[in-house]
């Protein structure tokens, strides 16, 4: 993806946590990332916080995270917080796009908000639902072990 400053572009995608990741690998998202040269990260604060993964030095980095101060995401990082869409937006140009070409692409958004914005219904993911009901067989285990 070229950019204005002719360097490489890079995406990479940290899920917020494993019940988001979980969600987009079975929606088949983790594979158009892999196919589009995406790098995935740890879910959670892998990227937000700079634990495993750092930009290069000197990066223009468009975040998702809710943080920055200076060197968060790489050294001299240029790290620029913005909502999900101007992200994808991002990504897609490889720059931080004007407000035209935002708008370009905001334009299409709403058509697609069905699938766009959704929450997770935890109780209809069989995996979370197995995880549940383990957890309460154990805290109702070791209530009872307390209790006697």
């Amino acid at each position: 993806m070229p950019n204005d400053l002719d360097n490489a572009c890079l995406l990479n995608d940290a899920a917020s946590d494993k019940a988001v990741e979980h969600q987009l690998m079975e929606e088949g998202y983790y594979n158009i990332y892999g196919a589009a040269g995406a790098r995935t990260e740890m879910p959670g604060c892998s990227l937000c916080m700079g634990n495993q993964a750092r930009m290069a030095p000197n990066s223009t980095v468009l975040s998702t995270s809710t943080r920055n101060f200076p060197n968060r995401l790489g050294d001299g990082a240029n790290v620029y917080l913005t909502s999900a869409e101007l992200a994808s937006v991002g990504a897609i140009l490889g720059k931080l796009p004007t407000p035209e070409e935002y708008q370009q692409y905001a334009a299409n958004l709403d058509s697609m908000s069905a699938e766009i914005y959704r929450y997770l219904n935890f109780d209809q993911i069989e995996e979370f639902q197995k995880s549940a009901e383990e957890g309460k067989r154990i805290a109702a285990t070791e209530i009872q072990d307390v209790a006697v």
